[in-house]
């Protein structure tokens, strides 16, 4: 509330009010004397449920006031006040514009990173928000502020909520339905919130019941609604063909940019939001729009001038300009004389309609390149939108019993398996464990795998296809029955194997090699295989010292071809002497960079957020920077240094990812932040 109150307190806050007052004072709009305050005032002389009936019974025009219960609702607590105040109504209905606009601006400063002098400068005083609203007189203030307050709620997670403010806005302007689709795409879309998408479906609901099924009831609300002449608008921008067939222009946009958000696999909320106001962008630009529809797009410009450069602020200020002189055009004001006895009336009606024309023309013009230039900045060059072309796939390999599924789950909940799809390498042993053959190789060998079928299973996994798969069951040592694996946002394949074909390599964004000591990988061979598999320590010896040189030729020259080398090792020689099942030894990591370029951002929150004691070399050239991490650390600082160095990857994760304490947490740190990296080059 402190913050509020130093907020409105500010030079710019209170000279927008100012002038907001002013306006409200000094104009009172065609629309507002003719229609709403009208309507309004005979909505409280004889309260009823149903306004629209008492309106029309005493011969009230049919387009005065097309909107829904919401609507209506919003305006009525202020006039109630000014008519027992006995206030012109007119003062009630501009004040409850300047609740709106507020409102607004609230939300705007929760949704946009910016300087309260920056956005109050950008919004507050932006020329579109005060000619529309109080020179003209225009309420689509209203159904904006409820939109982006579903908006609002969409982000915090509070469905329930997004879907009753959504149908509100819905309810006060018809034509905010145009947003619902887009609701429903970004939450089916993005795999987290479609676990709740329950609660936005009842939020719907209950708006339903609340906004429209009392509508629905009145047929002189109907009547009014259908006759609002806003919505043949849509379709004057039109193509003919033969046989009286018309391609209207607005659906087309508008049902292609539904389309390509459709085509996005997975939003994140910025990208959603951009769609979303690029849908209305073009429905604004494409239309004869009323003034007041430049409102829909308010929240658009203002996020963009925020985000972008100095070339979005001149091409927005360029755009508000011409709404301005357009606005100006569009009130029809009374022309001077001189200029009409010089020129004559014939004359002139030309010249101002072409000035009009010119106008438009030129502020559609503008509009255009700005929604190019959003396209670009805001959708294109998003990492979800960047994700959407293609899976983000992780390989993992490493040697028998060096951690790859531990690590490979690990990863995996951190994003949620509703949107990982992964594939072991385990899955491809050509035959089972009592076979013959394995008298005669090892699995470690690649020809006792059937890497043909791994490779392409894995492409068609990153070409969005399913595959058929088998599942090698350690305990019965036999593949079970083939089951459908579908592809995801994130693919994880994992193998003793997974870098070891170049065509295997070409598949991965980011390849992870997992080294160990040899010593400790041979207590966790034993720890596993003896606890969990059921193999005696002399068999599981035995299998190590007959694997060994196969792995030391066909598994650790894989790393050779890794992005990322995870080497785990005691922190001293002797310590897995004194290990047991409650003590675990303590181990250090050590990581091998390629490709990197945060590393030392990396070493500094590693050291200052977890408290832990980092070495960092780097080769003569910097290609290659190794990392050796000592020390002790929990989950919750692993989370507060992933938020520091790489905060645009929570946009990925699940909405309660699973973060691990100690060295497997480092792990998943250092892989998040190599996986924002490698969506940072697919830019390049």
């Amino acid at each position: 509330m402190k913050k509020l109150l130093i907020y409105c307190r500010n030079p710019l806050f209170i000279s927008g009010l100012v002038i907001r007052i002013a306006l409200i004072g000094m104009l009172l709009p065609s629309p507002v004397a003719n229609w709403y305050v009208p309507f309004l005032s005979n909505s409280i002389s004889g309260f009823t449920l149903d306004p629209w009936q008492a309106w029309l019974s005493q011969g009230g025009m049919s387009i005065a006031f097309p909107y829904g219960y919401a609507m209506w609702v919003f305006f009525l607590p202020l006039c109630l006040l000014c008519k027992a105040l006995s206030i012109p109504l007119s003062f009630g209905y501009g004040l409850s514009l300047i609740a709106a606009d507020f409102g607004l601006l609230l939300l705007l400063r929760k949704l946009i990173t910016a300087k309260d002098t920056t956005l109050l400068a950008i919004y507050w005083l932006s020329p579109i928000s005060l000619i529309a609203s109080y020179w003209l007189g225009y309420n689509d203030i209203v159904p904006v502020f409820l939109l982006i307050g579903a908006i609002c709620c969409i982000k915090e997670h509070r469905l329930t909520l997004a879907g009753t403010l959504l149908l509100a806005a819905i309810s006060a302007k018809l034509s905010m339905i145009l947003s619902l689709p887009f609701f429903l795409i970004y939450l089916f879309h993005n795999r987290g919130l479609r676990q709740i998408f329950g609660k936005f479906l009842a939020g719907i609901t209950l708006g339903f019941c609340l906004f429209f099924i009392p509508f629905l009831c009145s047929q002189a609300g109907l009547t009014m609604l259908a006759s609002n002449p806003e919505i043949e608008k849509i379709y004057r921008l039109s193509i003919s063909l033969v046989r009286n067939t018309t391609i209207y222009l607005v659906p087309l946009a508008y049902l292609l940019m539904l389309y390509a958000a459709w085509r996005v696999k997975r939003m994140n909320f910025e990208l959603f939001n951009a769609v979303l106001g690029m849908a209305f962008l073009l429905v604004v630009l494409l239309t004869p729009a009323s003034p007041g529809w430049f409102i829909w797009i308010l929240p658009l410009l203002v996020n963009y001038q925020v985000s972008g450069d100095r070339a979005a602020i001149y091409i927005t200020s360029l755009f508000s300009a011409l709404y301005v002189l357009s606005a100006a055009l569009f009130t029809g004001s009374q022309q001077p004389d001189l200029l009409i006895n010089t020129v004559g009336t014939a004359n002139f009606q030309i010249l101002n309609s072409r000035i009009t024309s010119l106008t438009h023309t030129a502020l559609v013009a503008t509009g255009l390149v700005l929604a190019a230039r959003i396209w670009r900045e805001a959708i294109s060059r998003n990492d979800f939108f960047r994700l959407s072309r293609k899976p983000f796939v992780i390989g993992v390999a490493g040697d028998s019993g060096a951690g790859k599924d531990t690590f490979a789950n690990a990863i995996s909940i951190l994003f949620g398996a509703h949107s990982v799809a992964s594939i072991s390498g385990d899955d491809y042993h050509l035959w089972d464990r009592h076979q013959p053959m394995w008298q005669v190789m090892t699995h470690i060998n690649p020809a006792a795998n059937d890497l043909e079928a791994f490779a392409k299973n894995l492409i068609s996994l990153t070409d969005g296809k399913f595959i058929q798969a088998s599942h090698y069951d350690h305990d019965s040592g036999k593949m079970s029955r083939p089951f459908v694996v579908r592809s995801n946002d994130i693919i994880i394949a994992s193998g003793l194997h997974a870098l070891y074909l170049p065509i295997l390599r070409e598949c991965y964004d980011l390849s992870i090699y997992l080294d160990i000591d040899e010593d400790l990988r041979t207590y966790f061979k034993v720890q596993r295989d003896v606890t969990k598999r059921g193999y005696t320590i002399e068999r599981v010896l035995e299998a190590l010292a007959k694997r060994k040189p196969d792995s030391e030729k066909f598994i650790r020259p894989q790393a050779a071809h890794a992005d990322l080398i995870f080497s785990l090792r005691p922190i001293h020689p002797t310590i897995l002497q004194q290990a047991t099942e409650h003590l675990p030894p303590r181990l250090k990591l050590v990581v091998q960079s390629r490709h990197g370029f945060n590393e030392l951002s990396l070493k500094r929150v590693l050291i200052g957020v977890c408290g832990l004691h980092v070495d960092m070399n780097t080769n003569h050239d910097g290609s290659e920077v190794e990392l050796s991490i000592e020390g002790e650390t929990t989950a919750e600082d692993i989370k507060m240094a992933a938020l520091l160095i790489c905060p645009q990857i929570f946009e990925f994760l699940d909405l309660e990812p699973q973060w691990q304490n100690g060295v497997l947490g480092l792990m998943q740190l250092i892989t998040l932040s190599h996986i924002n990296q490698a969506l940072t080059r697919r830019f390049i």
